[in-house]
């Protein structure tokens, strides 16, 4: 009988340590977003930049060079918004302009944590080697991948940052997000997230 209590234990022990993406709150209720009142769009940014935070992953994504930044984005208006071309950048303090990398390379960073995966010049093998299925399992979960945002929902997900090399990233920084766009596909002026507010914002007890 033991080894039954044993095995049915088991799946459970592995299903605790399965990715779950945090609730979203809307948008306007972290402490760095943009709210644009017109359009009633709000983008939000929580980046996941300390070990606290950072314990939803099983993945050791800081130890990599990576950084989790947690994107939401609240629609309030009567009509959706496509973000099917969002396109976001990290403008930090020194100027390095830093955008979200995309999956393979991702794969590819956590497989070699010293790689470089910003923009080159030279063509990269497509073969991704080194992420385990662990690993590629947490970043299809955690991704943000909505291409919409439906009237007063919300949507979200995590996009991550190659910081290697950079001293205190976020200090500073500003977040820019444009390519959002109106039912109509006029896109909405860009919305500009300033970092300094997440990292000033009091902490909860």
């Amino acid at each position: 009988m033991l080894w039954l209590c044993i095995a049915g234990l088991v799946p459970a022990v592995l299903a605790g340590k399965n990715f779950v993406k945090p609730p979203a709150k809307s948008a306007v209720n972290y402490p760095a977003h943009d709210f644009h009142r017109d359009e009633q769009v709000a983008i939000a940014a929580d980046p996941y930049d300390n070990p606290d935070k950072a314990k939803i992953f099983s993945t050791n994504f800081a130890g990599s060079g990576l950084l989790p930044i947690f994107f939401v984005v609240t629609n309030d208006g009567d009509q959706p918004v496509s973000i099917a071309n969002m396109r976001i950048t990290l403008l930090t303090a020194n100027h390095s302009k830093l955008t979200p990398i995309d999956t393979d390379d991702l794969y590819r960073r956590l497989s070699n944590p010293r790689m470089n995966t910003r923009p080159s010049p030279l063509p990269l093998p497509s073969k991704v080697k080194g992420a385990g299925k662990k690993e590629m399992d947490e970043v299809a979960a955690s991704q943000f991948a909505a291409r919409a945002v439906e009237p007063h929902t919300t949507q979200s997900g995590f996009m991550f940052f190659d910081v290697g090399g950079i001293n205190s990233p976020l200090q500073g920084a500003n977040i820019d997000v444009t390519g959002v766009t109106d039912a109509k596909g006029n896109e909405l002026m860009y919305f500009e997230i300033p970092v300094d507010k997440y990292l000033n914002a009091p902490v909860n007890p």
